[in-house]
């Protein structure tokens, strides 16, 4: 397939992963991510690119910042709320509600290997180190 042509809602939805790659391009990288209650993506930084969070379902708060030890900004987020987190920026996504947090990301430049699936956090977690 030259691009990625889909309902990106319904395959949001329909994610059980922690996290799937749909689509990488040149440029550019979908994933689809599914939070259990609780769960969090975990505070990370990306230097060399931008990141375009949606919320499909769910609640969640998302925090920003400068530096590992300095959150700037918390924000409460739902059904349809968007995030861009432009690179350099500390943050973390967590899941504040009762059911699955369903959300996708695009990834400018890509972030994760072509393919990847990460069928749970400690799975993330155990590639991102070995990365």
């Amino acid at each position: 397939m030259t691009g990625w042509v889909g309902n990106i809602e319904d395959e949001t939805l329909a994610n059980t992963n922690f996290r799937t790659v749909l689509f990488t391009g040149s440029q550019t990288q979908l994933t689809v991510m599914s939070l259990k209650p609780g769960e969090e993506i975990g505070l990370e930084m990306h230097d060399h690119l931008d990141q375009f969070l949606r919320v499909e379902q769910g609640s969640a708060k998302v925090t920003l910042g400068p530096s590992k030890d300095e959150i700037a900004e918390t924000h409460e987020l739902g059904d349809d709320w968007v995030v861009i987190v432009p690179g350099g920026t500390w943050h973390n996504v967590i899941n504040t509600g009762d059911g699955e947090l369903k959300l996708y990301s695009l990834y400018s430049p890509p972030e994760h290997p072509d393919g990847t699936v990460h069928v749970t956090k400690a799975e993330a977690d155990a590639a991102e180190h070995d990365h």
